[in-house]
């Protein structure tokens, strides 16, 4: 359980960042549809009989995510008859099946549909902890160099606009580092707990504070509150590590909810 816990504590703070920015941008499934086609470029791996844990295969992985990050990008117009997210619904759902596609023609297609889906966090090792420790401290260091314009196209895109900000230029880098860190923790975690920890903890900030500093905070505790309690629940019930950690993050979701209603309430009364 040591380094499954470390992973949970050291990992998921630059996911709870990207994910109020995919939050405020109203493109909710993108990363679960950015998750999907890292998913599918593994599978496509897995197809060629390449070791999983090389660099090709993660390379061909993130190729997968850079078509998605591209096509994202053109379609965030900032007028248009077609909304983004039925753009990004059809992305995760023509991947999700050429996965299945792929897979169907693996050997052990099977349980790597279930491997793709939850993951395996329990199997970590200290190498893949320390890697995607040190790309995500690489990718932090890139976000907080730009934040300026990063905040600026994510939580004011008509402000970005007017600055004459390149935002579809913007958009792209956005999505290309987003690809990056989903491509390097979808493998260990699973497209659904990808989704979890970047969904989440950022909805349980927003609904208990104002500003983007406190959401942040209130992200990241929750985020090594839900992993950790959902480690251990697996544990001591024999579940599945990732599904027990996206329940556990479900009810801690349901929970803040009815606090934030209750003060909200509250509020109102006084």
């Amino acid at each position: 359980m040591f380094w499954p816990i470390v992973a949970c504590v050291l990992l998921p703070w630059l996911l709870v960042y990207l994910g109020l920015h995919v939050v405020q941008r109203g493109i909710i499934f993108i990363d679960i549809a950015m998750a999907q086609m890292a998913a599918l470029g593994i599978c496509v791996a897995i197809l060629f009989r390449v070791e999983l844990e090389s660099w090709t295969t993660f390379f061909i992985a993130l190729g997968f995510t850079m078509i998605g990050a591209a096509i994202f990008s053109v379609t965030g117009k900032r007028t248009s008859q077609v909304p983004q997210e039925a753009v990004i619904g059809i992305a995760y759902v023509v991947a999700a099946a050429a996965a299945v596609l792929f897979l169907s023609r693996a050997a052990e297609g099977d349980e790597e549909i279930k491997n793709m889906l939850v993951g395996n966090i329990l199997l970590v090792t200290p190498r893949e902890v320390w890697e995607r420790f040190t790309l995500f401290a690489a990718v932090g260091i890139f976000h907080f160099v730009f934040r300026g314009n990063f905040l600026l196209v994510s939580f004011d895109r008509d402000g970005a606009y007017q600055k004459g900000l390149q935002v579809r230029w913007w958009d792209f880098l956005f999505y290309a580092v987003f690809g990056l860190v989903v491509t390097s923790f979808v493998r260990i975690a699973g497209v659904l707990l990808v989704f979890s920890y970047l969904i989440v903890p950022a909805v349980c900030g927003i609904n208990l504070a104002q500003r983007i500093r406190n959401h942040l905070l209130i992200g990241w505790f929750i985020a090594l509150l839900g992993g950790v309690s959902g480690l251990f629940l697996s544990y001591w019930w024999d579940l599945p590590s990732g599904a027990a950690i996206v329940c556990t993050f479900g009810a801690l979701l349901v929970l803040v909810s009815l606090v934030a209603v209750c003060r909200n309430r509250t509020k109102r009364a006084g």
